[in-house]
């Protein structure tokens, strides 16, 4: 079991960018969560296979249509909590 955390910046907030990231992440096979952040931009924890990990990074570079990634900052952690499915969270 693999597990990142991201921080996407640019235009990322109010263009269903944490809807279309849950419904990607879901595809994938992949468990976590998603939020926005004060600062405007979209954090997300995410774990599952890696080959999966790093579709999802590739996707996260481009986002959902409406949306403008101005920046991706990916950190690969020890994935210490087991989630059971990919949620948003508020």
């Amino acid at each position: 079991m693999y597990a990142i955390t991201a921080i996407i910046s640019g235009r990322v907030q109010g263009v269903w960018f944490r809807g279309s990231t849950q419904k990607k992440a879901m595809e994938l096979g992949l468990t976590g969560w998603v939020k926005n952040t004060t600062d405007g931009s979209v954090y997300l924890e995410a774990q599952g296979e890696k080959s999966q990990l790093e579709i999802f990074i590739s996707w996260l570079s481009k986002g959902p249509n409406y949306s403008r990634v101005d920046q991706v900052d990916i950190k690969w952690i020890e994935a210490t909590t087991q989630y059971i499915s990919f949620s948003i969270r508020y």
